[in-house]
């Protein structure tokens, strides 16, 4: 989709089956529909209102209720980076927990659960390390213009502003690389094509949104399976 906004196509979506690993659980399943947008001349922060207006306008009411809690979606809805959810949530600071390995393992036990209570509520400014796509903050080249979508602890949407500097991009294709050289993996090519049609991208931003998920909280199902026909176990 990156490739097409090179190719001038400003505004795009699509709705595509997405495919991952060792991916199964009451949220998570191997295959997955997957709600993806993209535009040019936007920052993660106009497609946090994107993400506003497309959840306000599934409702009648502007609220959504999910195992008998009402959750308000009247924007703007709330923003809290992600050092302040560990300072307010995680038993460690996000410094300790990168430098520890621990980050993925604190946000979902500790941080994830109380997300999205009453509101939904986005997470922001991503470190960069957890970010290899997006574009760093202009006050801050620690941290990506990064964001993830909250609702009832539930991880809707990931988005971010686009990365289009090809240098920066390709070094971190590189880095990428090495991590799965050093685990022992056979890393994939370098991706050409793409590189050389980012040089001619334009500043946009792009979100992928759960569809799945998006519709497990507006049927209040509990678990993925209640919301797709066939589950990997019976196919």
């Amino acid at each position: 989709m990156k490739r097409l906004l090179a190719a001038g196509c400003s505004r795009i979506f699509q709705i595509c089956k997405c495919f991952r690993r060792h991916e199964r659980g009451d949220r998570h399943l191997p295959e997955m529909t997957m709600l993806e947008w993209y535009r040019s001349a936007a920052d993660y922060r106009d497609l946090m209102t994107d993400c506003e207006g497309l959840l306000l306008s599934l409702t009648e009411t502007g609220l959504l209720h999910v195992n008998g809690q009402a959750i308000d979606l009247t924007p703007p809805w709330p923003r809290l980076t992600l050092a302040a959810a560990f300072q307010r949530y995680a038993p460690i600071s996000l410094d300790h927990a990168l430098a520890d390995d621990l980050f993925e393992e604190i946000l979902v036990r500790d941080i994830e659960p109380h997300l999205g209570q009453g509101a939904p509520v986005f997470l922001c400014d991503y470190p960069a390390s957890q970010a290899s796509l997006s574009r760093l903050h202009p006050d801050n080249p620690a941290l990506a213009e990064r964001f993830e979508l909250y609702v009832n602890g539930v991880e809707l949407a990931n988005g971010f502003s686009e990365l289009t500097d090809t240098c920066e991009q390709r070094q971190r294709f590189r880095r990428e690389q090495e991590i799965i050289s050093a685990l022992g993996r056979q890393p994939g090519p370098m991706p050409e094509p793409f590189l050389a049609d980012l040089a001619r991208m334009p500043a946009a931003a792009g979100v992928a949104l759960g569809v799945d998920r998006l519709v497990m909280l507006f049927t209040g199902a509990n678990r993925i399976d209640q919301v797709v026909a066939f589950t990997p176990e019976g196919l």
